[in-house]
Parts: C-alpha cells; sequence; structure tokens
C-alpha cells in the first residue's frame, strides 16, 4: 500500500519536499538575512497549511476558528519563549543575524507531512472531509504549526524595530 501511496504521488509534491528540507537546512546554521527573506518561508507555510485548510475544509466556521486559536496560542507561546539572544538586529545594515535552529526545519516538516497525510487519508476514507473531530484536529494543527513560524516572526520583527528606534543597542546588549 506504501508503494502505491508514493508511486501516486505528483512529481511537483516531491520537489516541493526537496525545496523545504533544503532551506530547513539552511536555517540550521548562523547567518544574516533581512526580514524580506526571513519572512519568505512563514509566509509560503502560511499559504500552503491555509490552501489546505480551504480547499479540504472550506472557509467555514469550524475549520476557521480551530485554525486560528491554535495559531494564537502557538504565536503567543513562541513569542513568550522566544530566545532573544538567538537574534542580533542591525538595523543600520538592513539585516539581522540568526542563530541557526533546526526548529523551522521541523515545523515544515510539520505542515509538509500533516497536508500529505490528510491528502492520502482523504483519498482513502472521503468521508473524514465531514468529521468534525477529524477537520477540528487537522485545522489546529496547521494552526500551531502556522503560529510557531507567525510568533517567531514577529519577536524577531520587534527586535528589529526595538533596535532601530535604539541604535548602538541590539537585544538588550550594548554593540561595541
Amino acid at each position: 500500500m506504501l508503494a502505491q501511496i508514493i508511486s501516486h504521488t505528483p512529481i511537483w509534491v516531491w520537489a516541493l519536499l526537496a525545496f523545504l528540507i533544503y532551506r530547513g537546512v539552511l536555517a540550521s546554521v548562523d547567518r544574516e538575512l533581512t526580514l524580506k527573506k526571513l519572512s519568505i518561508i512563514p509566509l509560503v507555510m502560511l499559504a500552503l497549511s491555509w490552501q489546505g485548510v480551504s480547499t479540504v475544509f472550506g472557509v467555514t466556521p469550524l475549520p476557521v476558528l480551530c485554525w486560528l486559536l491554535a495559531a494564537a496560542v502557538a504565536a503567543s507561546l513562541n513569542w513568550r519563549l522566544f530566545r532573544k539572544d538567538r537574534v542580533i538586529a542591525y538595523p543600520e545594515r538592513g539585516v539581522v543575524f540568526q542563530r541557526g535552529s533546526w526548529l523551522p526545519l521541523i515545523l515544515m516538516m510539520g505542515i509538509f507531512l500533516t497536508k500529505y497525510a490528510v491528502g492520502v487519508t482523504l483519498a482513502m476514507h472521503p468521508a473524514l472531509a465531514h468529521d468534525v473531530a477529524f477537520t477540528a484536529l487537522v485545522c489546529a494543527l496547521y494552526g500551531v504549526f502556522n503560529g510557531m513560524f507567525i510568533g517567531r516572526l514577529l519577536r524577531v520583527v520587534s527586535l528589529y524595530h526595538r533596535a532601530q528606534q535604539a541604535p548602538g543597542v541590539y537585544n538588550g546588549q550594548l554593540n561595541g
């Protein structure tokens, strides 16, 4: 059955997986990025998961509410737990230095695997698309992954803007 599932998977899905792995490995090393580049993956993952929610479950109250609540909780937690020492803003150069992390890869794989598993599950059991528990679980899962990305991105943007307003001080550390 696994071979059949894999053989029926479109080629573009494997290309997307390769791209996400590449970007996740890239995020695992220390690097400097502009805010624009930093926001690309969170926005791509937001689009991917939202496309999964809206096309499978529709833009109706249950999926939207489950996604929003889970995203809000995850974003809030990530905002609070984010280690500020992992980012140094250099607004004069228009970049942030970000310590490497495997978290983006984990989150990307979470969204990818959720989307893939939902697709396979619904191909085998189409009636689950109308099951309240399945809908709530899947939409909440997408929301958690996206909320983690959103919370992280918002925290970095906040640190960057704070550094812009207080030249010479970055994330509570004196730039010397």
